[in-house]
């Protein structure tokens, strides 16, 4: 069945609106003559009169119910349409965002909260999970961007250093370097070190450790923790000493201090699709001007 398409609805609720061909072609910009001939176009597809034709134009029953409707799917046209362009440009739609928990105590949070007050529209969800689910989870599309600490992801995903953090040494109130304001890594050569399962961030993992080769040693690994509340509760307890992201220096723990440590920074990168939604690229450009790099302190 030849249905009319929506050029020949708009050029017929134009006349219907307007009941005169010369007003209506005026409205449309064009002649009057390709209008006629759109009209009756339309009249012989449908096999009814729309019209009635004389001193003025009226409509017949049939062409009323034709305006009615064609006004609905005009506008529901002009709906999709709009629609359509928002979330091309990510207004609207939805953004699934996988972060590791410690990206939780940067600036994310107030990234977050501008955003949604920016795209009302975009259905915002945030998975917390580990890096290496976190590229798990981009590579099988359960997520539309995520922020990885230290895994730089390849094809056919899309990869950039998003910033860096300086590490921090998470210290018992008591230990002999608690008083100082920087340290270097060398210095805790001799400490037991509590850390995080290899398996939760592989990458993040051997980063530290490597960062501790370098400086002489290989670090004495006597607890493992998956949580960063864990692994300070551990190192409270006297289990050891531990490295984190300088964000993890939010937690306020009594007996523990936060020394910033010299020399040694963490990466976290930002990945994503890229025919992924564009409310991730539009997340990014709000997040990244709020994003503190992280600075080496002058060596003293």
């Amino acid at each position: 069945m030849e249905v009319p398409d929506l050029r020949a609805l708009r050029y017929f609720v134009a006349l219907a609106e307007e009941c005169n061909f010369t007003r209506a072609a005026e409205r449309l910009g064009i002649a009057q003559p390709p209008l006629t001939q759109q009209i009756q176009k339309l009249e012989r597809m449908l096999g009814c009169k729309l019209l009635v034709r004389g001193r003025q134009t009226t409509l017949t029953e049939a062409g009323e119910r034709l305006a009615q409707e064609a006004r609905h799917v005009l506008d529901q046209a002009e709906h999709a349409v709009d629609v359509t362009r928002r979330v091309a440009r990510g207004e609207e739609g939805e953004l699934r965002v996988g972060v590791p928990p410690s990206i939780m105590l940067t600036t994310l949070p107030a990234a977050i909260r501008e955003f949604r007050q920016r795209y009302p529209k975009v259905a915002f969800t945030l998975r917390e999970m580990g890096t290496s689910a976190i590229e798990t989870a981009l590579r099988n599309r359960e997520i539309d961007l995520g922020f990885l600490r230290e895994t730089s992801v390849d094809d056919p995903l899309l990869c950039r250093v998003f910033f860096a953090e300086r590490l921090v040494a998470i210290l018992p109130t008591k230990h002999r370097l608690a008083k100082e304001r920087y340290l270097d890594l060398r210095a805790l050569a001799e400490d037991p070190f509590v850390f995080f399962p290899r398996r939760v961030g592989p990458e993040f993992y051997d980063a530290i450790v490597n960062d501790c080769r370098k400086a002489g040693f290989s670090p004495n690994i006597v607890q493992e923790a998956t949580q960063w509340q864990s692994v300070i509760a551990l190192v409270e307890a006297g289990m050891g000493v531990a490295i984190a992201p300088e964000c993890v220096a939010k937690f306020t723990w009594p007996g523990i201090v936060f020394r910033t440590l010299r020399g040694v920074n963490t990466r976290v990168y930002a990945g994503w699709t890229e025919d992924g939604p564009a409310s991730a690229l539009n997340f990014l450009r709000i997040v990244k001007p709020i994003s503190t790099p992280g600075r080496e302190p002058a060596t003293t």
